[in-house]
């Protein structure tokens, strides 16, 4: 048993077997690329809008989709329930009837059993949180919500463009469906964070808010991104791993024991990452989290205060 509530623990008891989430480029912008907030994007972000590890990119939606599950199989050939994930940029930053005609191209395919959906809290507009409740009716809906940090200083610096207090009414319109599940993102290592910062984004992400999972994630030093010149000039520390595990094992015993872990760690290509190369080693950053879980005696929510709101799993 691991000493967090993990996500795939969380799809087994869902879904009755182990599921695949089926990584998916449908060809949306972000609105701090195209000038609708912003220009240039995060400045942690790649071109590929963080979904460089996709086999067929370019492929359309239902053939990127059939060339994931083959990807996959040659891991794990037995699992025959999948997630549709709309990963790179941002996944409602468009006119609903191309957001509809998008997914509808992937998720009616046989085995599909849900939707995941990377976005953003300014990209929510109610018509199409209205057709992601009417989808949550056919299927298992979670929509994964970029916040990164709640801090406004941060914000400005990695040209994030929206606001934490966005996140917050943002979430309060998306739970008024209950059957869609909220997950936040946040990066830990940001451009001038401390470690009780990067606690208290936590602490504020999933205490003050009705959210059903979180990912953490390192941030990844990428080539080709704003970021690289602030590293090159001395503005940016990449975090060790020591300081990293402390500080993953802090947050987790903040987080009530509800709430699904969808990440502690992440993924980078190889020959894009300029750092933190020890977070190629994605195994041995998990196992030292749990020895250090198991040498605190800590399991997650050990410190978690009571939240004001009852957070129910509606299905």
């Amino acid at each position: 048993m691991k000493s967090y509530n993990t996500l795939n623990d969380y799809y087994r008891n869902l879904f009755g077997e182990k599921t695949f989430k089926v990584p998916i480029d449908a060809g949306f912008d972000c609105p701090n690329r195209d000038g609708t907030v912003a220009h240039g994007g995060c400045t942690f972000c790649t071109v590929s809008g963080s979904g460089d590890a996709i086999v067929a990119p370019d492929a359309p939606i239902r053939e990127q989709f059939y060339k994931e599950i083959d990807f996959m199989h040659r891991k794990w050939p037995d699992v025959r329930k999948y997630l549709v994930y709309f990963q790179n940029f941002t996944n409602t930053h468009e006119k609903l009837e191309v957001i509809r005609e998008r997914y509808e191209q992937a998720i009616n395919e046989p085995g599909v059993v849900g939707i995941n959906i990377g976005t953003r809290p300014d990209c929510l507009p109610d018509e199409t949180i209205e057709y992601l409740a009417e989808l949550s009716e056919r299927m298992h809906v979670t929509v994964e919500l970029g916040l990164q940090t709640t801090y406004e200083e941060t914000s400005e610096l990695i040209n994030r463009a929206h606001s934490y207090e966005l996140y917050v009414e943002t979430v309060k319109r998306l739970r008024k469906y209950p059957k869609i599940e909220i997950v936040a993102h946040l990066i830990n290592g940001l451009p001038g964070e401390t470690h009780d910062m990067m606690v208290e984004n936590v602490r504020r992400c999933v205490t003050d808010n009705d959210i059903q999972g979180i990912k953490l994630h390192l941030l990844h030093l990428m080539t080709n991104t704003r970021m690289q010149r602030d590293y090159h000039e001395g503005r940016l520390q990449l975090m060790c791993q020591d300081d990293y595990v402390k500080v993953i094992c802090d947050q987790l015993e903040i987080i009530p024991k509800h709430i699904v872990i969808h990440r502690i760690t992440g993924d980078a290509p190889r020959d894009m990452l300029i750092g933190p190369m020890w977070s190629l080693n994605k195994w041995e950053v998990l196992n030292s989290i749990e020895a250090e879980m198991r040498q605190r005696g800590s399991v997650q929510g050990c410190k978690a205060v009571k939240q004001e709101f009852m957070n129910e799993k509606t299905t």
